[in-house]
């Protein structure tokens, strides 16, 4: 009972302890969020900080290598001295490029969801709507095909990350759609942005695939041409081995069969008188005996 109860308290204070450490995690992450949501709310550098971390994520969630296959905030200048800085730019394959903007609206919207008069919410939703329609404009007027000419895609996506926010704006304005879209600039949310983005990832595997496909009918096709070269050099050795026989039989029989041998003349030689030193091989000796 003694060790049961001691155990027990042992657990006991091992849980208070780990309930006290939640409880100051929590406190901690409050404090954070309430210190985000009052960021968010007031400060629009901050909102959009936020909203190109959240375009990031995105990002590096479908698969897409940074450097690679998109870029972050690239500015360039343009030839009229302006300057041009989307918030991403998606490559694809044939060297096209697809502009990605980040658009946080959380003033009007926060304001709206938190109101209660009737009338104070109409004008706060209207205000929300012709932000997102501003923004939308001037997506239209920046002319992001500037960048890349040809290589450029036909539109802009404009990346709305409260989805809830875009749908009550879609809602109360049905329209709001088409007419961004008439300025070559298509609304997306995290949901439809991240089945653009897997859409894309799959694009470049199947290319990489048929490059690879490519590469290997290319090298299959070197390695084919190289075979039947080695094919080549090997019948011509094969023939430069029959006529390099031949020649050497042809010189052997000159050299030791019959009588008018060059053996049988040397030897004829030796046996005349001739002060040699050496001794002709036995064996063609043999040959020219034979003969």
């Amino acid at each position: 009972m003694r060790d049961a109860y001691e155990k027990e308290g042992r657990e006991r204070f091992a849980l208070k302890a780990e309930v006290v450490r939640l409880v100051e995690q929590n406190q901690k992450l409050s404090q954070e969020a309430n210190d985000l949501t009052k960021a968010l709310k007031g400060d629009t550098q901050a909102q959009g900080a936020w909203g190109e971390m959240i375009l990031e994520k995105l990002l590096e969630s479908s698969g897409l290598v940074k450097g690679q296959e998109y870029s972050m905030q690239e500015s360039t200048t343009l030839e009229d001295g302006s300057r041009l800085r989307p918030d991403a730019v998606v490559m694809l394959p044939d060297d096209k490029h697809l502009v990605i903007d980040s658009k946080v609206s959380l003033l009007s919207y926060e304001r709206y969801t938190a109101a209660s008069d009737e009338a104070e919410r109409d004008r706060l939703l209207k205000a929300h709507v012709d932000s997102l329609r501003a923004h939308a404009k001037s997506l239209g007027e920046k002319d992001y095909t500037k960048l890349y000419g040809v290589r450029s895609v036909d539109f802009v996506l404009m990346f709305v990350p409260i989805e809830p926010a875009f749908l009550l704006a879609l809602r109360e304005k049905p329209e709001l759609f088409q007419e961004a879209y008439d300025r070559q600039v298509v609304m997306v949310t995290h949901t439809t942005l991240m089945a653009t983005l897997r859409t894309i990832h799959g694009i470049w595997k199947n290319e990489r695939i048929a490059k690879n496909h490519l590469e290997i009918a290319e090298r299959a096709g070197r390695l084919y041409d190289k075979f039947v070269g080695f094919t080549e050099d090997l019948g011509r050795i094969g023939k430069s081995v029959k006529d390099a026989n031949e020649n050497y039989e042809k010189a052997l029989s000159k050299l030791s069969d019959g009588n008018g041998s060059l053996v049988r003349q040397v030897e004829m030689l030796k046996t005349l008188g001739a002060k040699t030193n050496k001794g002709m091989h036995e064996k063609l000796l043999a040959r020219s005996d034979d003969e």
